[in-house]
């Protein structure tokens, strides 16, 4: 009876940890939720009910925020995934400047080996002509047409 309660024990406080990672069923679910709050708060502002779209102005901020705290989660529960080696400039020389968005970069800092998946590192898809890049230890979204910075995630990695 005493190991039967230890191991539920412990398994009870190792479950949490392996429970925190979201399936991409429920990122999908996540992003429908706000697609639809977007649409819902178009609508309300359309029909001009201040009640409706402040009701759904906050419904949207809550899906937002519930699906930044789920990569929060994510992120915690698998650490290594975001320790991928050091960053490798372009040029001999180079050194790391913070950017921010509206920097414009030479197209050596945006080229294919510094592509990064989104989708393993749970990242929203880039659009036409975007691409997340790996700039230091920071994930960057560039239009590959202008060199321009889009989004910036400073810190991503380890």
């Amino acid at each position: 009876m005493r190991k039967f309660i230890l191991a539920s024990a412990l398994a009870a406080t190792l479950m949490p940890a392996a429970a925190m990672a979201q399936s991409a069923g429920e990122v999908r679910r996540d992003n429908r939720e706000i697609r639809q709050d977007r649409r819902d708060l178009r609508d309300a502002q359309w029909r001009g009910d201040r009640h409706d779209a402040r009701d759904a102005r906050r419904d949207l901020r809550d899906d937002r925020r519930e699906r930044r705290d789920d990569w929060r989660d994510f992120r915690r529960a698998h650490p290594d995934s975001y320790r991928i080696g050091g960053y490798v400039g372009p040029r001999r020389g180079w050194a790391y400047r913070p950017v921010t968005v509206g920097y414009r970069f030479d197209p050596v800092f945006y080229g294919q080996r510094y592509w990064i998946d989104p989708v393993r590192f749970h990242l929203r898809p880039a659009g036409a002509g975007l691409r997340w890049i790996r700039y230091g230890n920071d994930v960057l979204l560039v239009n590959v047409r202008t060199g321009r910075v889009i989004e910036v995630n400073n810190g991503f990695f380890y």
